[in-house]
């Protein structure tokens, strides 16, 4: 395995990452900027190349603002690259890669998920109506990639299949077409997965999860896959405590260089595209924080029921706040919580000032 810790970018961490905080990575570049347009706002858009190999690779990161996790792996890759380490060398000799680490800088900055305009920029792939959707189609269209990494970040609440085990990392090969056939390209991309799924077993095994394929040609996944380029698309999601997502970095790191790896030794044939269905599908199983005999701190709630909590991510300070709000009351039998809370006699449980905010939210709720 990869020691993540000898390349991790250090000056990047947590999960609010804007332009700002990539400036120092790009001045530490040996090779220009490729100037790929401009946001609604007017920030540059810059993407770079490593590698002189025939296998061309498309990678890009933030297309949603508030997802920054694979931003993160993507500069910790480049660090690896640039390493003189054995692997780093065949990949440069055999690919050539080009990288965009923030797609979406206006909604990195403000932490959201569309661009300042207010559109997902991962449905606008038809209709092209935002600058940064015309930027990456332009650069789509002059590299001509072989193979396209869309990377992105998932929400807490999936677990891998139905099992208490979080998704740590999911992926898709998306469809191309509301049959969902598995084409040529689609194929390539599901072996593709297959060998970083073989890898990551290793480490966090039955914590990898399938996205939905369910095809919609407004998302760029399915747009380039339609195209005819085999498409990824890589979902950093939750591992236990892990919050800040950076054990959730170094998975999606070793998951990218293993991709990279199997296209420089050209072996995607190595794998079997049955093994991708073997994949459990993400379900929606979990929540932040699962309360359990809720009924003795507020006797309105109906006794055997739980109560489901999840968080809320809030920009204050420049730094990501999990505000926990209440989603769900029921048995909610089935479900997990990353975190478990047994309510008991509150006069002697001892409440931290975190378990209190729970504890004012469970009273707020009326019949």
């Amino acid at each position: 395995m990869i020691d993540h810790s000898l390349y991790k970018e250090k000056s990047i961490q947590g999960r609010y990452i804007n332009m700002e905080a990539i400036q120092p990575c790009f001045a530490k570049l040996p090779f220009p900027l490729l100037h790929i347009g401009d946001s609604v706002r007017g920030v540059e858009i810059n993407a770079f190349k490593l590698g002189q190999g025939t296998k061309k690779v498309l990678m890009w990161s933030q297309m949603h603002g508030n997802e920054s996790t694979t931003t993160k792996a993507v500069w910790d890759m480049v660090n690896f690259l640039q390493s003189g380490e054995p692997l780093a060398h065949d990949i440069l000799k055999e690919c050539s890669i080009m990288v965009v680490p923030m797609l979406n800088p206006d909604g990195a900055n403000v932490y959201t998920r569309e661009n300042i305009n207010k559109v997902d920029l991962n449905r606008d792939a038809k209709n092209l109506t935002q600058p940064e959707s015309i930027a990456l189609r332009g650069l789509f269209e002059s590299f001509q990639p072989d193979f396209c990494f869309n990377l992105h970040d998932q929400r807490t609440l999936f677990s891998a299949g139905n099992t208490n085990k979080s998704a740590t990392v999911s992926f898709l090969s998306p469809a191309s077409n509301a049959e969902r056939h598995i084409t040529p390209p689609r194929e390539i991309a599901m072996k593709l997965i297959v060998g970083m799924n073989t890898m990551l077993q290793k480490y966090i095994p039955g914590q990898v999860g399938r996205y939905d394929d369910g095809f919609n040609d407004n998302c760029v996944g399915d747009t380039f896959q339609m195209l005819g380029v085999p498409t990824v698309l890589f979902e950093s999601g939750h591992y236990p405590g892990d919050y800040e997502r950076e054990k959730t970095r170094e998975y999606i790191f070793l998951s990218i260089l293993e991709a990279l790896k199997i296209v420089a030794n050209d072996g995607v044939e190595n794998y079997k595209t049955g093994d991708y269905f073997s994949i459990p599908g993400n379900r929606k199983l979990f929540f932040d924080i699962l309360i359990k005999n809720p009924e003795v701190v507020n006797p309105v709630i109906e006794k055997g029921y739980k109560v489901g909590i999840r968080f809320k991510e809030v920009l204050r300070d420049n730094k990501v706040i999990f505000k926990p709000e209440i989603t769900e009351i029921g048995p909610l039998e089935g479900f997990y919580g990353h975190q478990e809370i047994e309510c008991i006699d509150t006069k002697d449980f001892g409440f931290t000032p975190s378990q209190q905010e729970l504890i004012d939210l469970l009273q707020k709720i009326e019949k």
